[in-house]
């Protein structure tokens, strides 16, 4: 079985970032889903769990951060292609999220793009050739 990720994100309506989620590409788990939690899928090793606030505080005696006003972490997805990170912040935009809110990145080997979702939260979208990839520098050994 291979390693997989879940992201817990707390949302203030969760109706709204299921319908947001599944606008960007992701597939709601009804398994896994009910009026507390909603599971999305973008693939075999990435899930998204979105909670009510009331859910997440089972988790974590931690206040929960307001996403619009500060930032725990950040999240990327990767792309295929340039075009598919330009589709999904598009998506992302139409579905009620900001397009691009930190700078692009464009290299000759990497294009990337990022949204926020209703709730604040930030990802980034990526496509890497990795065979234009710079290579690193060696390093010593000690």
């Amino acid at each position: 079985m291979p390693r997989m990720i879940f992201l817990n994100l707390p949302v203030t309506d969760l109706n709204r970032a299921t319908a947001f989620y599944e606008a960007v590409g992701a597939t709601r788990n009804p398994q896994f889903s009910d009026d507390t939690a909603c599971c999305m899928v973008f693939s075999e090793a990435i899930y998204v769990m979105l909670t009510t606030h009331d859910k997440f505080r089972q988790f974590t005696p931690k206040p929960i951060s307001d996403a619009k006003t500060s930032n725990q972490a950040l999240f990327c997805l990767s792309a295929d292609t340039r075009n598919e990170v330009d589709a999904i912040v598009g998506k992302a935009e139409a579905a009620g999220g900001t397009a691009d809110p930190s700078p692009k990145d464009e290299y000759s080997f990497m294009y990337g793009r990022s949204f926020e979702d209703p709730d604040g939260h930030m990802w980034g979208v990526n496509w890497m050739d990795m065979a234009a990839v710079p290579p690193q520098p060696a390093t010593a050994n000690a």
